[in-house]
């Protein structure tokens, strides 16, 4: 490298982004993702121990990817090679392959290839690469923020380790704002900064996981921002509003406003308003509030307001649960407002809730009341010759698939605990069960 590379060089570092120059360069400066480089993890290890095989990164939007490509790149003894799928072309791979044999011929030296956006690489580009990767010529690390299960040709992902990035907690985020704004080596602790607690937590919030949107968010504040009277720059909730663009709503998750925002969008929904339920919603989701604990909360409406009346809202609250732990924000809120939608316009029952009540109460009332003999199990040893289960009658073997016969204790004989509302398909569960035993008894 000549003297005028190394000014380049320099300068770049100076002059780039604060998310990039906040890169760590070891596996202990990472913040977050310890689910897969902690100390006792395999990919830790097999960085420490620089025996990578190739692996593809797979996560959200700053969590951290191309972060802990650059600490391999700083840590091998490997060559490392850089390039992107959105503008590389043939090439450009070309080119890194035959580097990579010149290594590996004439050193014995292995060669990493780090493709950022794998995803955005075509099949013909991908299965160009796969022979290199399969007989050890490439070690590949690729990123991408879709499902490589789905957008990563099927023999790289078979020859490859994928490791899903999560997105940051709060915490993690919170970590690294701090660090950007008090480390005098790769943060802005030379501008003499403070922030708040309030636009700490503001920001964190905001940030959704990630963490160079954080990042972005205090270089913007702290450049922009005149300095007080005490000579110092006040990072302020104002300042961290106007920074995001992004005003701040009331919404403290330990408090009312919390409790009684997710007990209005369960009582729209309860009470049939889709519009309400779809606003509470988005005032939910512009506060930061947790998705997941919104879309439990809808699997528990889905059962105790809805019901049998409508089967299928329990399906429907269960998949949106399942969605938006695979798809995150912002695509998130489009699977809620579906499932919110269709809750709140299913017919509703709460005969679900009244049958468990009510048979729970008789449980604690009652305690453990014999089980009728015909029903109870004659298949383990010298059951059969207790009687157990001498007498039962085979439903399939009857007219319906229905015979009547005593099911519940003795004690409780007639009592009802489930009674199916008028409303949607319980209307039509009553009308079944009327009809199977009218007709038993003909």
């Amino acid at each position: 490298m000549d003297l005028f590379e190394y000014m380049r060089q320099n300068n770049m570092e100076k002059e780039s982004p604060l998310a990039a120059r906040m890169r760590p360069t070891t596996l202990d400066e990472v913040v977050g993702q310890q689910h897969i480089i902690g100390k006792d993890k395999l990919l830790y290890r097999a960085i420490q121990a620089d025996k990578l095989s190739s692996i593809i990164f797979y996560g959200p939007p700053g969590t951290g990817k191309t972060t802990l490509a650059k600490v391999i790149a700083g840590t091998t003894s490997a060559e490392f090679m850089q390039i992107n799928a959105t503008v590389a072309g043939k090439k450009d791979m070309e080119e890194v392959v035959e580097k990579a044999k010149n290594n590996r011929g004439m050193y014995g030296k292995k060669t990493i290839l780090f493709i950022d956006e794998i995803h955005r690489f075509n099949k013909g580009q991908q299965d160009y690469l796969l022979p290199f990767v399969e007989d050890g010529t490439l070690v590949l690390i690729g990123a991408t923020t879709e499902n490589p299960y789905f957008e990563v040709n099927g023999a790289l992902i078979s020859r490859s380790i994928v490791f899903e990035l999560k997105p940051l907690s709060k915490e993690d985020v919170k970590e690294l704002i701090k660090k950007a704004v008090y480390d005098k080596d790769k943060g802005m602790g030379t501008y003499d900064a403070v922030i708040d607690d309030d636009a700490l937590e503001f920001l964190a919030e905001l940030a959704g996981g990630d963490a160079r949107h954080a990042l972005n968010a205090i270089e913007l504040g702290i450049m922009t921002t005149g300095r007080s009277e005490d000579g110092k720059i006040h990072i302020t909730l104002a300042v961290a509003e106007e920074c995001i663009q992004k005003r701040v709503i009331r919404y403290d998750k330990g408090g009312d406003n919390h409790y009684d925002t997710i007990s209005a969008f369960i009582k729209s929904m309860r009470g049939s308003d889709p519009d309400a339920a779809v606003y509470y919603l988005a005032r939910m989701l512009y506060a930061g509030e947790s998705v997941t604990f919104i879309a439990r909360r809808m699997m528990i409406c889905a059962a105790e307001d809805v019901g049998n009346a409508d089967p299928q809202a329990l399906v429907v609250a269960v998949n949106a649960s399942l969605a938006v732990e695979r798809v995150g924000m912002p695509e998130a809120q489009i699977i809620l407002s579906q499932a919110a939608a269709y809750i709140a316009t299913a017919p509703k029952s709460n005969a679900a809730v009244n049958a468990i009540s009510e048979a729970m109460k008789t449980v604690e009332e009652t305690g453990n009341l014999p089980i009728p003999t015909h029903l109870q199990d004659a298949h383990y040893k010298g059951a059969a010759k207790l009687g157990h289960g001498t007498g039962y009658k085979y439903a399939h073997s009857y007219k319906n698939n229905y015979v009547k016969q005593q099911y519940l204790p003795y004690e409780l004989n007639g009592k009802e605990f489930y009674s199916p509302s008028g409303n949607g398909y319980e209307n039509k569960i009553r009308e079944h069960m009327s009809r199977i035993k009218r007709e038993a008894e003909e």
